[in-house]
């Protein structure tokens, strides 16, 4: 665990050597210490010299975590998991013959970190809690899956194809890095919980 000074406050950041990492990056889930993932066996120095780098994104994150934009409606789980698997379907209908795609298996499911992702085998997964988004997050969150189908991996073929579906995908991809955060935070109510 670290102390870091992000602009002028004493922020926690723990630490944690991955062998898998390549690349020294900072993780933030909102109500849980900041983390800087690092490859195993780095250095003390690069260790603070990342640290003092992501010490201004870092600033953002709580920043942004005191202003919530979302006004969601009070969803339980079984309810919120119901609605986007409709609205995902409804988007994949639509989108997967644009994108040039057929699409297989789907999941809803209870992530923490990330709102879609592609198996190398085409099963798509998505969080329940995109049905708390703004549509064109949700949809484009589906595209994005969907253009993972032909290219699994964020290479410039793969943008191109993201682009060609939704040119105005930068914008839907920057709300998501500004908000998501209220999304994954976001728990029912006990109230809501009652009739689970």
């Amino acid at each position: 665990m670290r102390i870091v000074d992000v602009g002028g406050r004493l922020v926690e950041v723990q630490v944690r050597e991955s062998p898998r990492a390549r690349l020294l990056r900072t993780v933030w889930r909102p109500g849980e210490p900041a983390e800087l993932v690092v490859p195993k066996g780095t250095s003390d120095r690069a260790i603070d010299a990342a640290l003092r780098a992501h010490a201004p994104w870092l600033a953002r994150q709580l920043d942004a975590e005191q202003v919530q934009v979302l006004d969601p409606p009070q969803l339980t789980e079984p309810e919120g998991r119901r609605l986007a698997r409709a609205l995902v379907r409804e988007t994949i209908a639509v989108e997967a013959p644009r994108v040039g795609v057929r699409c297989g298996r789907i999941s809803i499911r209870d992530t923490r970190s990330r709102f879609g992702s592609c198996s190398s085998q085409g099963s798509l997964s998505f969080s329940w809690r995109l049905a708390l988004a703004p549509r064109r997050i949700l949809d484009y969150v589906v595209v994005h899956e969907l253009c993972h189908l032909v290219h699994l991996d964020h290479s410039r073929r793969f943008w191109s194809r993201v682009e060609r579906v939704r040119p105005d995908f930068r914008e839907q991809r920057d709300w998501l890095g500004d908000h998501g955060w209220e999304l994954l935070a976001y728990r029912p109510s006990r109230d809501a919980l009652g009739d689970v």
